[in-house]
C-alpha cells in the first residue's frame, strides 16, 4: 500500500454532497466547463512533503493534495460500478465518479514527491487503473490521461514551473483533469507521422491557437488541455511543433458533443474546436522543429506507461465481466438440471479458460510495470507486446462469457453487454496491434540476420 507520510487512515467511499443522481448529457454546443469541484480540507497532520503552495496567490497557506490510500480501491470500484450503467445509457460525463477518484487521492497519485505528491510508479498506476476499469472504464480512462501527464512531468519536467504549480494548487482543492489533445480529422493519430493542422500564431505575448481536435477524452470535464499544434512561420522562423497548455475557460474554445460511440460512452471523447484561443507565450511544452515524426511519438518510457496502464484498465473490464459471469452461473438453475450451471464440468472448464487467460495477462502487465519502474529497458521494449496479449485476452474473455450466457449476456439489464462494448475500445489505443506486430517481427528478423552474420555456416570440404 502506498500512503504519503501523515495521511489519514482509510475512509469509506461516499458520494460527494450535492452531486445527486447522474444526469443526461445535453447535446448542445457550449464552451468547455470543468467537472464539478469538491473542496478538500488540508489534513492537520500533513507534513511538508505532502504540501503544495499555490503560485497564483502565495499568501495562501499551503494546501495538501488528497492522501493516497490504495486500500480504498475495492470500495471505490463498487461505488463507480453502481453508477456506470446510468452514465453508459445516457452517455453522460461521470463527474461524481471523478470526484470520488479525486477524494481517494488517485488523480494525483503520480505527482512527484518533489511537488508534494506520492510519486506512484507504473506498477501502482496499473493497480489503480485495473480497479477503476472494473468499476467504470470511462472514469478510469479520464483518470489515466491525468495520471500519465503527472507521471511524465515527474520523469522529465517540461511544464513552466508556475503553470504546473497552479495545476497542483487546483488539484488540492478538487478534480483537475488534464489530457493531451492530438488526434485530428485530417491527421488521425500523429503517432504515424505528419504535421498537425492545428496552428499557433504569435500575437504579442500570446499564441493564438486555431484548429479542431477529435476523440478528446473527457473534454467537457478537463481543466487543462495539452494541444498538439504547429507554429505558423514568420520573420524567418521555422515551423515548430509542441503541446500548448490551454485552460478550458479560455475564450474561443468550444466542445462539440460529437461522441456517439458504442463503447466508453460516458468518456465524452468529444471534438474540441479552437478559434484563436489565447495561450501565454511561455505556456508550451517541447516546442521544437519537426523531424521525420514531428514530436508525435512518445519517448519509450512514456509509451510503456500508456501501453501497460491502459491494458490494465481493460483487464479490469474483463475481470468485472468474469465476476458477473461466475455470479450468473451460480444463480442460474435450469429446471431440467435442478442445480446451478456452475456445477456442470462444461461451464467449470470454460470459466477456467477465462480465468487462466486473465491471470496470465494480469501477471505479465504487473511484472513488466514493476520492471519499468526499476529502469529495465527490455521491459520498456516489451510493453507493446504485453498490450497486444493483454487486450486480446480481455476481449476474448468477455466474448467467451457472452457465448456461455447467450441472451442473458446481451440483455440491457445485465452488465455483460456493456463490458463487451467497452472492452472492444482497447483496440483503438496506441500502440495498435499492427504497429506492435510489425515492429516485433522486424526486430526478430533483424536478430536472425545478425546471428547469421556472426556465425556463418562452416564451409564443406571437397
Amino acid at each position: 500500500m502506498l500512503r504519503p507520510p501523515g495521511s489519514a487512515s482509510a475512509a469509506p467511499i461516499t458520494t460527494p454532497p450535492g452531486t445527486g443522481p447522474p444526469r443526461a448529457h445535453h447535446s448542445v454546443r457550449h464552451t468547455a466547463a470543468a467537472a464539478p469541484r469538491t473542496t478538500t480540507t488540508a489534513d492537520a497532520t500533513a507534513t511538508p512533503e505532502t504540501l503544495v503552495t499555490s503560485t497564483t496567490d502565495r499568501t495562501h497557506r499551503p494546501t495538501a493534495l488528497p492522501p493516497l490510500d490504495l486500500d480504498r480501491l475495492p470500495a471505490l470500484t463498487a461505488a463507480l460500478a453502481a453508477r456506470a450503467p446510468a452514465h453508459d445509457r445516457d452517455a453522460s460525463f461521470p463527474a461524481e465518479g471523478v470526484a470520488l477518484v479525486h477524494e481517494a487521492g488517485l488523480l494525483t497519485a503520480t505527482v512527484a514527491t518533489r511537488h508534494g505528491g506520492p510519486g506512484a510508479g507504473l506498477a501502482d498506476t496499473a493497480r489503480i487503473l485495473r480497479a477503476l476499469g472494473a468499476g467504470d472504464p470511462a472514469v478510469a480512462l479520464v483518470a489515466a490521461m491525468t495520471l500519465f501527464v503527472h507521471a511524465a512531468e515527474a520523469r522529465t519536467p517540461g511544464w513552466p514551473a508556475t503553470v504546473y504549480g497552479d495545476l497542483l494548487a487546483e488539484s488540492a482543492a478538487g478534480p483537475a483533469l488534464v489530457n493531451a489533445l492530438r488526434v485530428e480529422p485530417e491527421l488521425g493519430s500523429p503517432i504515424r507521422g505528419g504535421l498537425p493542422a492545428t496552428t499557433a500564431r504569435r500575437d504579442g505575448g500570446h499564441w493564438l491557437l486555431t484548429g479542431r481536435k477529435m476523440y478528446s477524452t473527457g473534454a467537457i470535464g478537463l481543466s487543462r488541455m495539452l494541444v498538439f499544434a504547429r507554429t505558423e512561420p514568420g520573420d524567418g522562423e521555422p515551423v515548430r511543433v509542441g503541446s500548448f497548455i490551454v485552460r478550458t475557460d479560455s475564450p474561443g474554445l468550444t466542445v462539440e458533443p460529437t461522441w456517439d460511440h458504442v463503447g466508453l460512452r460516458a468518456s465524452r471523447s468529444d471534438d474540441v474546436v479552437l478559434d484563436s484561443v489565447p495561450v501565454p507565450a511561455d505556456d508550451v511544452i517541447g516546442l521544437t522543429e519537426p523531424g521525420d515524426t514531428p514530436g508525435a511519438r512518445p519517448d519509450p518510457v512514456t509509451g510503456a506507461w500508456n501501453a501497460l496502464g491502459l491494458t490494465a484498465l481493460y483487464l479490469g473490464v474483463a475481470g468485472a465481466a468474469r465476476d458477473w459471469l461466475t455470479g450468473f452461473l451460480h444463480e442460474r438453475v435450469p429446471t431440467a438440471l435442478g442445480a446451478p450451471l456452475a456445477t456442470l464440468p462444461r461451464f467449470q472448464s470454460a470459466v477456467g479458460e477465462i480465468e487462466t487467460a486473465l491471470i496470465g495477462a494480469d501477471t505479465l502487465v504487473d511484472a513488466l510495470a514493476a520492471r519499468v519502474d526499476a529502469g529495465d529497458p527490455e521491459a520498456v521494449e516489451q510493453a507493446g507486446v504485453a498490450k497486444v496479449l493483454g487486450t486480446r485476452a480481455a476481449i476474448t474473455a468477455v466474448d467467451q462469457a457472452l457465448t456461455l450466457t447467450g441472451n442473458h449476456g446481451l440483455t440491457h439489464a445485465n452488465p455483460l453487454q456493456r463490458h463487451y462494448r467497452d472492452v472492444l475500445c482497447s483496440r483503438v489505443h496506441t500502440p495498435q496491434d499492427d504497429s506492435v506486430l510489425t515492429a516485433t517481427g522486424r526486430a526478430a528478423l533483424a536478430r536472425r540476420c545478425t546471428s547469421a552474420a556472426s556465425n556463418p555456416p562452416a564451409s564443406k570440404g571437397n
